[in-house]
């Protein structure tokens, strides 16, 4: 099992907030300026967040803050991370573990802990969604109605928060808003260095490949798309419309696996997507869980190998596997090459959380403009070290331009 741990929860072991709202969908956070929940009240929106309303209210099943049209259009599940520290006693209240990350649901006794966490005088709310969040790093590189975003929310202020956050970073959000079910959450429980996620997908779990219809006219118009793997355990079936299009059109289709469960757990729904792939992102634990998922029988650090499965007898598609700061590794029918990650003093370091949603991000970017895929692998790279310089995936004020 390399490590991996897997209950009919889908408990995922080394998880870290960075990847995903998604079970865990990408929960790299994108830290929420000055919301201050001093006297916070439910039931009362923030002063800041009401321009969004007219967005919400206009339609109650559609959401969409910029009418252009993106050239990059992403899929995921979007959520709301709160951000608490907290001893090991409360750990153990809930039977958590550090470094673990699970999915509750309603009627779990684990759902008590969004409730308590309002109480925390240091909670910190986070725009997350591990493909949302590349997303935004799209956007910092292309600027503003270059990128757009689908997922599933609810009508309630932490999607007006969500919907904030991206108008903010130029992203084109085409939210699927569901009435009766609240925007999903993660709660990142912190002890030290270590972080226990535990995870409601909430509306996230309700996207309908039929909303991708209310938008079709993005997706005509849109140059590629990039899929969180998270959202495999949402909806396969919008994703393979997705990838039917650009399959026929010609159009890249990048899928990332996001976490070690993913091609374990949804092996299935991972083979539905993969015929469509033109290129796979993943980590060096997401290989290793391929292989596994897979059957392969091959070491599980033997990228090349897994790679040369993943690439099967495709002539274009590409796999990419990042590893920290150890080279990443690309692996296409034309063989195999390694890209070196430029060093970054320790002291520079902030925040390692989100740094793979970032790396896609630059990776995507690089494609939209149209350059070489060595040059896209290296933006991916900058725009990771970036991102790890700052708290969560989140990128310097001052708009910065690559340069190998």
């Amino acid at each position: 099992m390399f490590g991996l741990r897997y209950t009919s929860r889908y408990i995922l072991r080394n998880s870290t907030c960075s990847n995903h709202v998604t079970l865990l969908n990408g929960l790299t956070p994108l830290l929420v300026a000055n919301f201050n929940t001093a006297g916070w009240n439910p039931s009362k929106k923030p002063p800041s967040l009401r321009y969004t309303e007219p967005y919400i209210s206009q339609n109650p099943s559609t959401v969409r803050n910029m009418s252009s049209n993106p050239e990059l259009v992403c899929l995921g599940n979007p959520l709301l991370d709160y951000q608490a520290t907290v001893d090991e006693s409360y750990l153990k209240k809930y039977s958590l573990k550090s470094n673990d990350a699970i999915l509750v649901e309603a009627g779990d006794d684990k759902m008590k802990i969004f409730e308590e966490l309002l109480e925390f005088p240091d909670v910190k709310f986070v725009a997350g969604g591990a493909a949302q969040n590349t997303a935004r790093g799209a956007a910092y590189v292309l600027g503003e109605g270059k990128v757009g975003y689908f997922g599933c929310v609810g009508k309630d202020k932490y999607s007006e928060l969500l919907l904030q956050k991206n108008t903010d970073a130029g992203v084109i959000s085409m939210y699927q808003v569901e009435n009766a079910v609240g925007t999903g959450k993660c709660a990142a429980l912190i002890t030290g260095h270590d972080r226990s996620l535990v995870t409601d997908l909430g509306a996230a779990n309700h996207f309908k490949a039929e909303h991708l219809d209310a938008h079709w006219d993005v997706v005509e118009n849109a140059k590629m798309f990039y899929i969180g793997g998270f959202h495999l355990t949402v909806c396969p079936e919008g994703i393979v419309k997705l990838g039917k299009h650009a399959q026929e059109t010609g159009k890249p289709f990048v899928l990332n696996l996001s976490a070690p469960f993913i091609p374990v757990v949804f092996k299935s729904a991972l083979e539905q997507a993969l015929p469509y792939a033109t290129h796979i992102i993943a980590n060096e634990s997401e290989a290793a869980a391929y292989a596994e998922g897979f059957g392969l029988d091959v070491a599980k650090d033997d990228l090349e190998t897994i790679g040369k499965h993943i690439v099967g007898d495709s002539p274009i598609r590409t796999v990419i596997f990042t590893q920290g700061t150890e080279p990443t590794i690309v692996i296409s029918a034309s063989g195999i090459k390694t890209y070196p990650v430029k060093p970054l003093e320790a002291s520079k370091i902030v925040d390692t959380n989100g740094a793979g949603d970032a790396f896609a991000g630059g990776f995507m970017a690089g494609l939209v403009q149209g350059k070489d895929s060595s040059t896209a692998i290296y933006m991916g790279q900058w725009l990771a070290s970036l991102s790890i310089q700052q708290v969560g995936p989140t990128y310097p004020e001052e708009k910065l331009e690559y340069q190998n």
